[in-house]
């Protein structure tokens, strides 16, 4: 395998995914040139033009597939189980270096794009600054900034606070403005402690109001979702994807809602449920008790915990019966989910019932267009940008190969996952 640097790479494994769904392409090949990617196919198919300088590489019996997707990441994060009420105290200075640190670490497993679901002030987009200028390196981001929230609603430590239609109006357009790619809107409550978890905070108008003027603008809004309320107001609004979905009534009880679910998927919203996260504190909570007493409050977090597994992944059955489409993202970095770990939160798609293929669509082209930016990645087709990952086994018959990870490219550069400056 050579390290020269050429015009053209030509890129060759036993078996290729093109993140379509369709199945895997025996001895399959990519031609690349600069960034993208000019054909794909079988290696008879995929050749350079004649007398052109090729850099080969040649993955024997592994697979190609298009670099992940995670479409829920919080940069900020450290994953060490403080809450956001405590992260935000942290200097500005330190979680951009926190973000980079993070965007590293998710871009060296296979992730080759995220979408940040809210941070402090200026962090992310100072970081994206820094990989454009390469000072660090990282997957492609997409970014809200600072998230929509009421006043003391959840995330509004990091927030643009708005009361009101014509203040949520003009907050869009000062996040557009400070380089927010979408907007993200904290539709009810959450873990951010003066938060309500299961009530609405902003009205229908107001998110009529967001979803309007971002929408003007040819963008995208994500809401967080808690509760089912939220996910009906949000519906009301015009949404285009919702982030945990909730079938929650406003006292704390889990009741599923059909008619929720056949109205997301009729109107093409898409839906990013969030296992993992959970799991992450059902760890962490088994881990302490290697070591100490758990208390009364151990012991009830650890069964809520699993309970809301259990019920997420029968909800998300039925949701996907109801024609909802499911797309991946790992809210990591978040209370003790560490970034690093997306090929974990695709597993949990197929324990909830999809194929490892249909899981693997989930992460990648499907949470490419739920991010909007399917015109560019997702998939291995001719045109787009070359972002690609090589793993060992075959992901399409054993989810959990995505994670032996050999290679990735990223924009048609092979990274160097040696470099940690």
């Amino acid at each position: 395998m050579s390290n020269r640097s050429s015009e053209f790479k030509l890129i060759k494994a036993k078996r290729l995914i093109d993140g379509n769904g369709g199945s895997p392409l025996d001895r399959g090949a990519i031609l690349i040139q600069g960034s993208e990617i000019i054909s794909v196919g079988t290696e008879e198919s995929v050749v350079a033009p004649e007398g052109a300088d090729v850099q080969e590489f040649d993955y024997g019996d592994k697979t190609i597939l298009p670099g992940l997707v995670d479409c829920h990441v919080h940069l900020n994060g450290i994953g060490d189980g403080r809450i956001g009420n405590e992260l935000t105290l942290l200097p500005d200075e330190v979680l951009t270096l926190q973000a980079a640190k993070n965007a590293r670490t998710h871009l060296y497993s296979g992730v080759t794009t995220v979408r940040d679901c809210g941070a402090k002030n200026q962090t992310t987009f100072m970081l994206r600054k820094a990989i454009d200028m390469g000072i660090t390196v990282g997957p492609r981001l997409v970014l809200a900034g600072r998230p929509m929230a009421i006043i003391g609603g959840h995330l509004s430590y990091f927030g643009i606070q708005a009361t009101g239609a014509d203040e949520c109006r003009a907050s869009v357009r000062q996040l557009l403005k400070e380089g927010a790619d979408y907007i993200k809107i904290t539709a009810t409550g959450g873990s951010t402690i003066t938060s309500f978890p299961t009530h609405p905070s902003f009205n229908v108008e107001e998110l009529k109001a967001i979803c309007d003027e971002i929408h003007k603008f040819g963008r995208h809004a994500v809401a967080h979702c808690a509760s089912t309320q939220g996910m009906i107001n949000v519906l009301d609004a015009g949404i285009d994807t919702i982030v945990h979905a909730t079938h929650q009534d406003s006292d704390g009880t889990y009741r599923y809602r059909q008619d929720v679910a056949e109205r997301i998927a009729k109107q093409g919203v898409f839906v990013n449920p969030t296992f993992h996260v959970g799991i992450e504190e059902i760890k962490s909570i088994e881990r302490k008790a290697e070591s100490d007493t758990l208390t009364d409050l151990d012991h009830q977090a650890l069964d809520r915990f699993k309970m809301s597994y259990e019920l997420k992944l029968d909800h998300f059955a039925r949701m996907r019966d109801a024609g909802v489409r499911m797309v991946c993202g790992s809210d990591s970095a978040w209370a003790n989910y560490t970034m690093g770990g997306f090929q974990y939160e695709i597993q949990d798609h197929v324990v909830g019932g999809m194929s490892p293929m249909e899981a693997i669509v989930s992460a990648t082209s499907d949470s490419a267009k739920s991010c909007h930016v399917d015109d560019k990645v997702g998939s291995l087709e001719t045109g787009k940008q070359a972002d690609i990952l090589v793993v060992d086994g075959d992901p399409s018959d054993d989810i959990k190969a995505l994670s032996y990870v050999t290679d990735i490219f990223l924009d048609g550069a092979l990274v160097d996952r040696g470099n940690y400056i």
